[in-house]
This record gives C-alpha cells, structure tokens and sequence, in this order.
C-alpha cells in the first residue's frame, strides 16, 4: 500500500489522482457535518465550489426536498437554509432531504479529489470505519482541505491518525510518503482532543464567532460507523454507492 498526505487544496488539485482511493479531511468542520447528515438521514450531499455553483446545484436537483447549507469563514451564508454546524444536521431538519453544500475549504477539497478511483469523506468522527473501508486499497492519497489554502493542523493529524491506523490495519507492505510520515509523526506526539482543536487557527476562529460548541462534536473520535463517499459530483453513505 502506497499512502500520501497532502495538506492544502492547492496540493490536491496538483496531484495525480488518476486510480488512488482518495479520502478528504476537513475536520473543522465540513467533513464532520456530511458524516452528521448522512448519519441524520440526508439522501445525498451536492458539494458546491462556489455561491454561484451552489445555485446551478440547486436548480439542477429541485428545490422541493432541498437544502442550501454552507458557510464562508465561519459563518452561514446568508438566505442558506443551514450553516457548517454538524448539531444543526438532525434529523428533524434533514432526513430524506438533498443537502446542496458549499463550504470554504471542505467542498473546494472534494472536488479537487474527482479524477480518483474513489472519494471517501474522513473526519475524527468516523475515523476506524474509513480504515475499515479501505484498508485494502493499493493507494491511498489523503487530501486536507487546510485553512484558507494554508496548512491546518486539526486536518493534518486527523490525517496522521488515519496513516497510522491504516499501517495496523493491513497486512502488506507499506510505502508512505513524506506527507503521510510527517502526518503520522504529528499523531503519535498530539492526542485528538477537544483543547488540541480549540488551540488550532480553525478552532479559535470557530471560538471567536461563537460556535466553539461545535469542537465538541468534531472530536468525538470514532462515534459513527458512517462513510461518505462521493460519485459523481454527490455524497452518499458507501454502501448506498454500492447498492
């Protein structure tokens, strides 16, 4: 198995993606909220790459049975039926629906992914079920969706952890590249608390405007067994993509 870390979008839109199992990281909080709403009952989530983009989505899948959610440095978006806010995705509010979602950075990393044999969606929140689900692939690419195109620590040991997870997990013999190394390092030396998220450049932005609630949720390592994984320009649960 050959596994490489990228830390930006700009390095994954630059990357060779062509037969890779790609996995995107946005912990705080893009990642975290798609696994919230498909494990609410959402049907599929249309990543947007812009406001623009975000309403030709719209217009494409319909409005009825449809929401907007999204945010731009934080914040919702104003006229957006939701924001970023993983809590704010139950199941009262989006089980059945199609979620057209536009982030800052989450969505901007997803769609820089697609050219890849596969897209999966990782967060700390569903971390041992993505190892689950590609343990056994031949490449894995793992693109952080960082911080306003710069380096983001919460995504880079997200990504740490994954690395190492995936070097329990498998049997064969593994070639990690220098991203996927200094990626594992951080995660043997920086456990994934709520204070380590809070510490972070997303986290006190986050803290700031508000919304440190959230930390909370994004920390919570290994809650859910769900996957999200990408075909074809939507987010749906793994086995749903398979059925």
């Amino acid at each position: 198995m050959q596994i490489e870390v990228l830390f930006t979008v700009a390095e994954a839109a630059h990357s060779d993606r062509a037969g890779a199992t790609a996995v995107v990281v946005d912990v705080i909080r893009a990642s975290t909220t798609m696994v919230q709403a498909l494990e609410s009952g959402a049907t599929g989530i249309y990543p947007a790459a812009s406001n623009d983009d975000a309403a030709r989505l719209l217009q494409a899948v319909g409005r009825e049975g449809a929401l907007l959610a999204g945010e731009r440095q934080g914040l919702p978006i104003e006229g957006y039926d939701l924001g970023n806010s993983p809590t704010d995705f139950t199941p009262e509010a989006v089980s059945g629906k199609r979620i057209v979602f536009n982030t800052t950075n989450g969505t901007r990393t997803l769609l820089a992914a697609e050219g890849a044999e596969r897209i999966f969606v990782c967060a700390l929140t569903n971390l041992a079920a993505v190892v689950a689900a590609i343990e056994e692939a031949e490449r894995v690419l793992v693109l952080c969706a960082g911080r306003n195109d710069r380096f983001a620590l919460d995504d880079a040991l997200c990504a740490g952890l994954l690395v190492q997870r995936l070097v329990d997990a498998t049997a064969a013999e593994v070639d990690l590249g220098d991203g996927a190394r200094a990626a594992r390092e951080l995660a043997v030396a920086t456990p994934p608390t709520e204070a380590l998220l809070a510490s972070t450049a997303s986290g006190r932005q986050l803290v700031d405007i508000g919304l440190g609630a959230d930390l909370a949720t994004c920390a919570a390592l290994d809650r859910s067994e769900v996957v999200p994984q990408m075909k074809e320009r939507v987010v749906r649960r793994a086995h749903d993509q398979e059925a």
